[in-house]
């Protein structure tokens, strides 16, 4: 048995998680940056991953009752995401790599939420809607790698939303705060839909919806924001459901938590007789496991990385990652 220990450090959260080859989660443990103000300085954010990588990586270590040294393989996340939070993540894994003298792996963040989602739901062959902070992808496995079908062609749902609430003056992270104010009101305000083909924006809505708030209760514009948004989401997700015709829908990441979008695309896939799959909501967000998990799928496949190539890859497209695990 190989016991992974995996390091995410995309963004806002430092995590470490220990797997074993089997895909059986041993532990998971978070430590998110919430800004008093503002959004995420990537500065800032990665300054509080180094005050606290070393006790979450103690307690993912005490949780899963494994002393360091039984750790076998290092895998981090190498991008895409924050630069100087990826490099915190990248230079700890590097000296656990060089101290312990075992192999070490860099993962795709976006590759990861798929992996950890088909663990977690038992689905061999999914259509995937990944949504996060960072990324919105309608994906698929095709010819050895992860096809993008659809993207957002501006900013992230997950990004939208926290800025929105911004605006609206609600604590980081905005989303499961604005999906609460959502719940309270059923009085939908016009707003920007913007499907362009496969792909979709998002930055209209948000202006809209940001304007919205000087003349409409907040409750009222979440709400249409959200269902606007998530409407947009859901379309693009059938339009890949119906070509595909793939038999699995699974969603993940993130906003993957939100109660009212898993309704929406568990609504889709029931209309073309798919099966709906939603990551566990603690699986959902940035973790250690993710990376950990997709980690050994890949050091099996190809095995570790030279020190050399360790460096990050803040803007490490998913249809640019080979999937040898698969094919």
């Amino acid at each position: 048995m190989t016991l992974c220990l995996g390091l995410e450090s995309t963004a806002h959260t430092f995590s470490a998680g220990v797997v074993d080859d089997s895909g059986n989660i041993l532990s998971v443990v978070n430590d998110t940056y919430v800004p008093q103000e503002g959004g995420l300085h990537p500065l800032k954010t990665s300054l509080h991953h180094v005050e606290c990588f070393q006790d979450v990586i103690r307690k993912a270590l005490e949780t899963a009752k494994t002393p360091l040294e039984s750790i076998e393989l290092i895998s981090f996340s190498q991008g895409p995401g924050l630069g100087p939070c990826l490099r915190v993540g990248c230079t700890v894994a590097r000296a656990l790599h060089v101290f312990l003298d075992v192999p070490v792996v860099g993962v795709n963040h976006c590759v990861a939420h798929i992996e950890i989602g088909r663990l977690a739901c038992k689905v061999e062959d999914p259509l995937t809607l990944y949504v996060s902070g960072g990324n919105t992808i309608v994906s698929a496995f095709d010819c050895g790698r992860y096809q993008i079908f659809g993207e957002t062609l501006d900013i992230a749902l997950g990004n939208m939303l926290d800025t929105f609430a911004r605006e609206a003056g609600l604590q980081h992270p905005g989303g499961p705060k604005i999906e609460a104010l959502a719940r309270q009101s059923s009085n939908y305000i016009d707003l920007p839909y913007t499907v362009k083909g496969m792909d979709l924006a998002l930055t209209g809505l948000l202006t809209s919806a940001t304007h919205a708030l000087k003349t409409h209760p907040l409750a009222d514009v979440a709400f249409s924001m959200q269902e606007t948004a998530f409407s947009m989401v859901a379309e693009v997700t059938e339009r890949a459901l119906a070509h595909t015709e793939k038999q699995n829908v699974l969603l993940t990441g993130g906003v993957a938590a939100n109660t009212r979008l898993r309704d929406m695309i568990r609504s889709i896939s029931e209309d073309h007789g798919a099966a709906f799959h939603a990551v566990p909501k603690e699986l959902a967000g940035d973790n250690g496991a993710m990376i950990a998990w997709t980690g050994l799928l890949q050091f099996k496949q190809k095995g570790g990385l030279a020190l050399e190539d360790t460096g990050v890859i803040p803007k490490w497209r998913l249809d640019q990652v080979p999937i040898p695990w698969r094919t």
